[in-house]
């Protein structure tokens, strides 16, 4: 009896272990993060390669790129192609141009999805063999990829003047001769724009100033005269700051940056008084462009009194961006000054830390360490991201006392200080992050030794 008893558990026991799916069963414990991504890349589905793109952009980590390049090569999946091309192309990452161009060439036989990817990567990396691909694109008048060209082209175009002539002149073209309809013609214009070429000054001009045109469309025109940043279109720029729509007026106040003399620099004065809010924001943003060192009396005021957040924004950006001393004592002002909101003392301190870190960075720890004291959820958060990017020695003692004694989040931005810094003398504590058991933080420890050559 006890000997069948003893056959019946062990056949129940083994038919238990056997039947278990690998669905419900545990990932190897000797398996590192990068192991099982490698495989998720090699094995896994459209969803779960979309998932796992999608991390790798959130933790900066791309370790991978040769995996996924040769993904690519295999593979006519549009969420994997368009997941992929995507990250490549928000970090100028060459690799994919051979790919990208069999899609734009073969796209009757490739999902829309990945075609629009595609193109959109060939233009960030500015893939110079894409050109006439792009204008063959554009010459057929396929709508439903039209405008993602058009960008493509103005940004692939640049890279050469002969070249960013050449491809002004098939714009203009097309855009005198084809009616490529509102929205295209909106794109070709903000394409001359990047451009930088000169042969679109004059169509951009007569755009700018003509009151039958579509408010946005004389908008983008000032912007593009603006990126073109020659004197012969200066003239269309004042040209239209008479005009009666506010946000044509706005719109030429920011196209003055790139602009000199003692015209453009009395206009930019002036749009500070104006009552609409974007002009204002117009002028803090020329102003900041061109370093206007006059303009600091009004930006301040503007910091300090503006009724609009977006204003106070953009004159305190405008006021870091001109960088003199005299505006560091402004900005020091806005973030001691308690009363101000947390957005003006964030965007103060920030502004602080990018021009003066070795000056400001203690102040800043010691107002962050009082908001956590205060419960200011808000304004901590919003110290710890700026003290996270300071590029300065004196943020080693936080960096140490956050990877020692901080949350995920502390600990998360104590490695960005190490890394940006360089100190290597917190390697010890950064090793000790690398567990397997603190997953993404082990992931970015490991990235961050590899680059202070301690891995």
């Amino acid at each position: 009896m006890k000997y069948i008893l003893s056959c019946f558990l062990f056949f129940f026991i083994g038919a238990a272990v056997f039947s278990q799916s690998p669905a419900d069963s545990e990932p190897s414990p000797d398996k590192t993060v990068e192991t099982q991504q490698l495989e998720t890349i090699r094995y896994g589905t459209e969803n779960e390669i979309a998932a796992l793109i999608q991390t790798l952009k959130n933790e900066n980590a791309f370790y991978l790129d040769d995996e996924l390049i040769a993904l690519v090569q295999s593979t006519k999946n549009r969420i994997i192609l368009s997941g992929v091309f995507s990250f490549f192309g928000e970090r100028g990452k060459e690799g994919l141009e051979e790919r990208a161009l069999q899609a734009v060439k073969e796209r009757n036989d490739e999902a829309a999805e990945t075609v629009i990817a595609a193109l959109d990567y060939l233009g960030k990396v500015k893939v110079q063999d894409a050109i006439d691909p792009l204008k063959d694109l554009i010459e057929r008048d396929e709508q439903r990829f039209m405008g993602n060209a058009i960008r493509a082209l103005g940004l692939a175009g640049k890279v050469h003047p002969e070249t960013a002539d050449n491809t002004a002149d098939f714009l203009i073209d097309f855009y005198l001769n084809r009616n490529p309809g509102d929205e295209n013609r909106r794109e070709i214009v903000a394409a001359l724009g990047e451009l930088r070429s000169g042969r679109g000054i004059a169509l951009l001009s007569e755009i700018a100033v003509s009151d039958e045109e579509r408010l946005t469309l004389r908008m983008a025109a000032l912007d593009s005269l603006s990126k073109i940043g020659d004197p012969e279109g200066l003239q269309t720029i004042l040209t239209t700051l008479v005009s009666s729509d506010p946000n044509v007026r706005s719109a030429a106040i920011a196209a003055l940056g790139p602009f000199s003399g003692q015209e453009v620099e009395g206009v930019i004065l002036e749009a500070f008084r104006d009552s609409y809010y974007r002009i204002r924001i117009g002028a803090a943003k020329a102003a900041g462009e061109r370093k206007f060192i006059e303009a600091i009396p009004y930006l301040r005021f503007r910091a300090e009194k503006d009724e609009v957040p977006t204003v106070k924004d953009e004159a305190i950006r405008a006021l870091g961006a001109i960088g003199t001393r005299e505006t560091a004592v402004v900005l020091a002002d806005l973030f001691g000054e308690r009363k101000n909101t947390d957005r003006v003392r964030i965007l103060a301190a920030e502004m602080l830390i990018q021009n003066n870190a070795d000056d400001y960075a203690e102040k800043v720890i010691r107002e962050m360490d009082d908001a956590k004291t205060k419960n200011q959820t808000a304004l901590y958060n919003g110290l710890l991201r700026v003290l996270g990017s300071a590029r300065t020695r004196t943020i080693e003692g936080l960096a140490r006392r956050f990877l020692s004694s901080g949350g995920v989040i502390e600990k998360s931005y104590a490695l960005d200080m190490t890394v940006n810094n360089e100190l290597k003398g917190l390697a010890d504590q950064v090793k000790e992050l690398t567990d397997e058991k603190n997953g993404s933080l082990a992931r970015k420890a490991r990235a961050v030794l590899q680059k202070l050559g301690l891995d």
